[in-house]
């Protein structure tokens, strides 16, 4: 398995909805942390999730012919052949002319195994036990 690829299971969390990842990011992040979803809208797509206080701000990961790409409007569509170099380049700083929330370290799915995470994460632990990276 390619090293992105680990990286991004590390930080990818499957289907849990909005509120759930809001509650991760306030309880377990801070500032730049992130952490990716399953779009609870567009099936396919990833929801990049960003700490930004006093917000989570998400932003949508869309897969095309042409690539993956950054759905935010009046962005340049630059497109990535994989999620884990879109990610990368967004850490980097490629949308910060857009007002992107910037990326500082991901929120690490597999350190919060042996946390007490209680009944409300209760399905954020049932569905992320396979993986589609």
């Amino acid at each position: 398995m390619e090293q992105g690829k680990i990286l991004v299971q590390s930080f990818y969390f499957g289907r849990i909805g909005s509120e759930v990842t809001e509650r991760l990011l306030e309880r377990f992040g801070h500032d730049g942390s992130f952490l990716l979803r399953d779009s609870e809208t567009v099936q396919g797509a990833y929801c990049l999730c960003v700490r930004k206080t006093p917000f989570v701000h998400t932003y949508r990961l869309i897969h095309t012919p042409d690539g993956w790409h950054l759905q935010i409007s009046g962005f340049r569509q630059q497109r990535f052949r994989t999620v884990e170099s879109l990610i990368e380049s967004c850490r980097r700083g490629i949308a910060s002319g857009v007002g992107m929330a910037p990326l500082a370290e991901p929120l690490d799915r597999t350190q919060l195994q042996h946390i007490n995470l209680g009944e409300e994460f209760a399905y954020m632990e049932m569905s992320c036990s396979s993986s589609t990276f």
